[in-house]
This record gives C-alpha cells, sequence and structure tokens, in this order.
C-alpha cells in the first residue's frame, strides 16, 4: 500500500508517525517544503518541494498512483488540491474547496452557521465595500468599542486583529478593515468573546464525527502569556480527554457544534466532508462560542492527539473513504500529553539564527520529537529554520508527568533556541480554572 502525505511542519511529521504505525505498513510518498529529517527517516520516497505547484504534486501521485492521499497544510486544501487527486481517482483525507471555505473564508463560516440555525457564534458583520459610517455604527451600537476584524481569506494566522491588543481605537480598526477588504474583497468585524479558548478536533465523514481529545493552544510567544501572537508555542491535553477549565456540558457542546457543522456543509455544498473538522471554541460567560473553523489537523494540536491515537490510522482513513466510518472505531489512550515547542532564540521577530546546528536528545516511548522547520545537511547535521523548528512531546499518566518529560526533553536540546517552560504547569492551568471560575460568578 502506497499513501501520498502532502506536509509542512511537525505535524506532517507526527502524521507520517501515525499512518507508519499501522500494521498495513504503508509506503509514504511524502511531500514537503523542505528535507525535513522526521519524514526522511519514514517516508519510501521524499520529495522537497513547492506544494502549493499542483501540477508537479499531481505528476508525482500519476507516477506513484497511492491508494489515498492526506493533505496537512490550509494553503493546498484551500486551494483545491483534494479535487484535483480525486479527479484522478485518488481520494483524499482533506475536503473539496468549496467545503474548506469552513475555514478559508470567515463570512462563509459564520454566514453558515447563520443559516442553518447554529447559534453559538458572536455579533458579526460581513463588508464587501469599505463603509466606514456603517462599520462605526455597528461596533459602537453593539460592542461598545470591544471588537474584533477578520480578514476574510488564509493568511498565515495573522489575519485577525482584537480591539485592546492589535487595535487602540474604532477608528483603526476600520482602517484595518478597509486594508482588508482592498486585498482579499471582504472582511468581518464582530463581537470580541471573553472567555478561555480551546480547540476540538474530530474525523467526519460526511455526518459521522469522532472527536478527539480536547487541547488547549498557547498562541503567545513568551511566558506568561505574553508578546505576539505565534504559530503557537505548545499545547497540552489531559488524561480524561476534556481540560480542567471546562465542565462536561461546555464539552457536549463543542462536540454538538462539530456535528452540527458537518451536517450543514453537507446540506451546503452537497458533498460529504472527510477529514479533519477543528473546532476553534471559547468558552464563556454561558456557554461556549465558536472563534473559528479550520479544515485540517491543528499544529501543534496534532502533536498531542496523534501520539496517543490507539486505533489504526490506515484503516480510519480508508473507512472515511470508502463510507464505512464508524465513531466507534476511534479510541485514543488515556494519557495526558505535553507539546512545547523549540524555536530560534529570536522567534518570532529575527531569524539571525537560521542555518545554525541544533543537537536534540533522544526520543524515548514517552518523549517524542516532531520536526517542523529543520534541514538536515549532508554530514546529518540538523540546521534550524527561521520558524518552529520541533515539537517536543512528554506523554504521561497525568498532566504532571507529561509536562516533566516534555521540560526535561526541551532543557536537554543544544543550540540557539527557546521555549516555552511554563506551558503545561500547574500554575498556567489553575490561572485558566480560576479564570472561568470568575466569570461565572
Amino acid at each position: 500500500m502506497k499513501v501520498l502525505l502532502v506536509s509542512s511542519s511537525a505535524r506532517g511529521h507526527a502524521i507520517a508517525e501515525a499512518l507508519s504505525r499501522s500494521h498495513h505498513n504503508p509506503q509514504l510518498i511524502c511531500l514537503s517544503p523542505n528535507k525535513n529529517p522526521g519524514l526522511l527517516a519514514l517516508a519510501h520516497r521524499h520529495e522537497a518541494m513547492d506544494i502549493m505547484n499542483f501540477d508537479a504534486v499531481l505528476k508525482i501521485a500519476k507516477e506513484e498512483q497511492p491508494e489515498f492521499a492526506v493533505i496537512g497544510p490550509d494553503d493546498p486544501i484551500a486551494g483545491g488540491l483534494a479535487d484535483l487527486l480525486e479527479e484522478q481517482g485518488i481520494p483524499c483525507i482533506a475536503p473539496r474547496k468549496s467545503l474548506a471555505r469552513i475555514e478559508s473564508s470567515k463570512a462563509f463560516a459564520r454566514e453558515l452557521m447563520q443559516k442553518y440555525g447554529i447559534h453559538s457564534y458572536p455579533k458579526f458583520m460581513a463588508y464587501q465595500r469599505a463603509d466606514g459610517k456603517s462599520m462605526d455604527r455597528f461596533i459602537r451600537g453593539d460592542f461598545g468599542g470591544e471588537f474584533v476584524v477578520k480578514y476574510d481569506a488564509l493568511k498565515g494566522g495573522k489575519g485577525v486583529k482584537v480591539s485592546g491588543e492589535h487595535i487602540h481605537s474604532v477608528e483603526e480598526g476600520i482602517r484595518y478593515a478597509e486594508e482588508c477588504i482592498a486585498e482579499c474583497g471582504k472582511v468581518v468585524i464582530e463581537e470580541k468573546l471573553i472567555g478561555v479558548e480551546f480547540s476540538l478536533m474530530s474525523f467526519a465523514s460526511g455526518t459521522e464525527v469522532a472527536d478527539m481529545p480536547a487541547v488547549q493552544d498557547h498562541k503567545r510567544a513568551y511566558e506568561g502569556d505574553t508578546g505576539p501572537n505565534t504559530g503557537g508555542m505548545g499545547t497540552y491535553s489531559c488524561p480524561d480527554h476534556s481540560l480542567p477549565f471546562l465542565t462536561p456540558s461546555d464539552l457536549d457542546e463543542a462536540k454538538k457544534i462539530n456535528r452540527q457543522i458537518a451536517a450543514a456543509l453537507l446540506k451546503e455544498c452537497g458533498h460529504p466532508y472527510r477529514g479533519i473538522l477543528y473546532g476553534g471554541f471559547i468558552a464563556v460567560r454561558d456557554g461556549v462560542r465558536v472563534i473559528e473553523y479550520n479544515a485540517r489537523f491543528g499544529d501543534p494540536e496534532a502533536l498531542n492527539v496523534l501520539p496517543i491515537l490507539a486505533s489504526d490510522f490506515v484503516e480510519l482513513c480508508q473507512s472515511m473513504i470508502d463510507g464505512t466510518f464508524n465513531p466507534h472505531f476511534v479510541r485514543f489512550a488515556h494519557q495526558a500529553t505535553v507539546c512545547k515547542y523549540i524555536t530560534p532564540k529570536s522567534y518570532p521577530d529575527a531569524k539571525s539564527e537560521k542555518g545554525h546546528e541544533v543537537i536534540f536528545p533522544k526520543c524515548t516511548k514517552t518523549g517524542r520529537i516532531y520536526y517542523g522547520d529543520i534541514a538536515q545537511d549532508p554530514s546529518g547535521k540538523l540546521l534550524l529554520g527561521g520558524s518552529r523548528s520541533s515539537g517536543i512531546v512528554g506523554i504521561g499518566s497525568s498532566l504532571e508527568e507529561a509536562e516533566e518529560i516534555a521540560q526535561k526533553m526541551c532543557s536537554a536540546v543544544k543550540g540557539p533556541v527557546r521555549f516555552r517552560k511554563d506551558i503545561g504547569t500547574e500554575e498556567l492551568v489553575q490561572q485558566r480554572i480560576d479564570m472561568m471560575k470568575k466569570l461565572r460568578g
């Protein structure tokens, strides 16, 4: 069996490892922007290439004739790579372009929820022309100046600006909204939600949905949740597959919303959603709201859930493709995970460490390393890129144990790098618990 994996970042390494654990022992054909050391060790064939060059991807797919393809990153999914591969008879674990709008268009996602009565979204307005007066009236009338402006297309996680953090006046927010319209033709302005964020990813095949453990991400660059937003500095999950600040009803509500979204997409687009449906949620004073949806595994979230996936990942993919998918097939070990990302010291700003050698400790059964923006020279040395270098994951019977494993491994990395020491610690988790108690009285 051959499986085509189109990937980037450490998420691709985690997907490849999960596929390689299958008893089918698939030959992995891996395509990624760099010679990823993790993929090189697992792949039957690895090509470092521009994964947005769809002609080149299709050429390799025709040569190899894989049984199916897994597409990891958002850009090729939004660009319609799944449509093109399926036209060649290669089914994909990734949604078609029309369905992927749940991620690639913030307006589509909000309007879909509105149309199908999924009432778990903030107040919003979508604009296709720069109407400053209407925007001003909407913001001041509904939110009292507390608002969020969202670029209506993919922008590498940098398209959202929040009042009080990135925007410091209504006028500044309107100017950014006008820039968004000029660039991509549409913008969403919505209510700023107050609460604690979490991720819930699900395997989806039409209206059949199976949930993964809930995960909390940490976007801020520095300890104490300070500094600019990044692609994600780390994540944690718990043995009970919930999170300490969530009530059972919070998690049930998020699971229900994922199912409602899958059903709404089928009705709206006429095709079943097949792949990973990733809800970005926030627990607020009176329940749960949707911040955004993604059409693929999260990064770092994939690094938490895939190592503890107890089901055969290849067989799950096959069942999603042939329509026999049953949520009862999906099993995860009841273990905690903590992921801490190793990055260049100057990340996310300067890239002065690029090309410097980095040395990692050895992986263990409970301590995993997933390579991201890392290059390997002919002698086998690992060299830093300019972005997130590797996700180090500790796995334990408790959150405390998992955090200690991740912390010990991260501390052993040698090179001009850094990581957030506070992710997964009791102190940081308690802050979330205290915030929710205060918010809900």
